[in-house]
């Protein structure tokens, strides 16, 4: 058995490994395709690599006793990195739909793309060329995460394993893909929804944009990989949602509060590009009109200098929003460990999913 320690050094071999297979394709295309396809390789590296590490503890959890063959530790690595293909798709297009410059504290993939544009003197927009570029490279590494994951599967002697696995994944993608929907239609149809509506709906997002495919997915793959009962399954999503709700909250929080030396994003730049959070909902709920107009009119402003984004900071605290946010992310993390200790499964695995919880939830980026 592998330590878990080394699952991000085999998971981005693995990635290497598949990038590399794909080299044959794309090469025929010439030089222009190689370095549209290379971008995505400094998206894949790093990372903290969370949905690979419960993919793999959902598996371990419930793998037979005993050491576990090369071929059965390659798959489980292969569908763990199928998931981080999958996710660095998602920043791809999420960063564009979200006007968003940079991630991980470097330029944006769009962002990159179009500064090769305006370095090299072409004709057009840069913008537009970096965006439908990323689109394009989003598109690409979905396709990607599917094939890796395919390939993994394939080799699994029993179908029903593998279609348990496929269906989670298929699962998963439905619901990340139309949870962005329902983010930009909020983002939208906000100001027509009640306050008791903007709080649903910032919980809807939470539920199917991020909670499901950050930890319940993962989680629920990796424990299909090892031929877990669909009861067995129903049981740890009772420990995976409530958890990939808190993460989401708690990312809402840094997305607002986080240190950017940290976040590698700018501080308050959640608010700048005026998502419409649980804790945004929570604020416009516990303000009085004339304050809630004030927050309005910053929200979303995509010019916020460093004092507006300071005032919209101190009345989301003083309001009280940022604690009852902490108090979600609490009661939520609670509910997930009960549900884990009521889990039958090994010490190693419940003690590893257990810190694993707080490293999700105490997190600083």
């Amino acid at each position: 058995m592998i330590e878990s320690g080394r699952l991000p050094e085999l998971v981005q071999d693995r990635i290497d490994a598949f990038l590399d297979s794909r080299t044959s394709i794309l090469a025929p295309l010439g030089s222009d395709a190689l370095d549209f396809a290379a971008v995505s390789r400094e998206f894949l590296r790093g990372g903290k690599r969370f949905r690979a590490l419960f993919c793999w503890w959902g598996w371990r959890a419930f793998a037979p006793s005993g050491s576990p063959s090369p071929e059965t530790v390659r798959v489980v690595v292969s569908a763990a990195a199928s998931l981080e293909i999958f996710h660095a798709a998602a920043l791809v297009h999420d960063d564009i739909i979200d006007n968003s410059d940079t991630r991980r504290g470097a330029p944006a993939a769009h962002v990159r793309f179009a500064s090769t544009h305006a370095e090299s003197d072409w004709r057009g927009d840069a913008g537009a060329f970096g965006r439908s570029s990323g689109i394009l490279l989003g598109d690409l590494l979905l396709g990607w995460s599917d094939e890796l994951l395919d390939e993994a599967l394939e080799s699994l002697p029993d179908r029903r394993v593998a279609r348990a696995a496929r269906l989670e994944f298929n699962r998963m993608r439905s619901e990340v893909t139309a949870g962005q929907y329902l983010d930009i239609l909020e983002e939208q149809a906000w100001g027509a929804r009640t306050e008791a509506e903007q709080f649903e709906a910032a919980w809807r997002v939470i539920r199917f944009k991020s909670a499901g495919y950050s930890i319940e997915s993962p989680l629920v793959l990796g424990a299909a990989l090892a031929g877990a009962d669909p009861a067995t399954l129903d049981a740890l999503r009772a420990f995976g949602l409530p958890l990939g709700i808190a993460f989401q909250l708690r990312d809402d929080v840094l997305g607002v509060f986080g240190d950017a030396s940290v976040t590698g994003k700018p501080s308050g730049d959640d608010l700048r590009e005026g998502k419409r959070t649980v804790l945004i909902a929570l604020t416009r709920a516990a303000l009085p009109a004339p304050h809630v107009r004030i927050v309005d009119e910053l929200l979303g402003d995509a010019e916020l200098d460093d004092a507006g984004v300071a005032s919209l900071q101190a009345t989301i605290r003083e309001c009280g929003a940022l604690d009852r946010v902490e108090d979600l992310i609490r009661s939520h993390t609670d509910d997930s460990l009960a549900a884990l200790a009521a889990l039958d499964i090994d010490d190693e695995a419940r003690s590893s999913l257990a810190r694993l919880a707080h490293a999700v939830t105490d997190r600083k980026s």
